[in-house]
């Protein structure tokens, strides 16, 4: 799976992470980015990011991009 660019991540975009906790199994958690915390354009595991739940992880796939944010 190929990581997903920064550029391509937004504030209010729709994300599935995969969570510190859950890097063994692959689980992935649906929600809302709400900061993007990696500063460089890519990352080999991918860009980190906080959600608006508070959770953070790794972005493996964008679901849906929000509205012009």
């Amino acid at each position: 799976m190929s990581s997903v660019p920064r550029s391509a991540i937004k504030k209010g975009y729709r994300v599935r992470i995969v969570l510190k906790a859950d890097q063994r199994t692959g689980k992935l958690t649906d929600g809302v980015v709400k900061d993007i915390l990696t500063k460089s354009t890519t990352h080999p595991h991918g860009i980190k990011v906080r959600l608006e739940n508070g959770q953070v992880g790794r972005v493996k796939e964008l679901v849906e991009s929000g509205q012009n944010v």
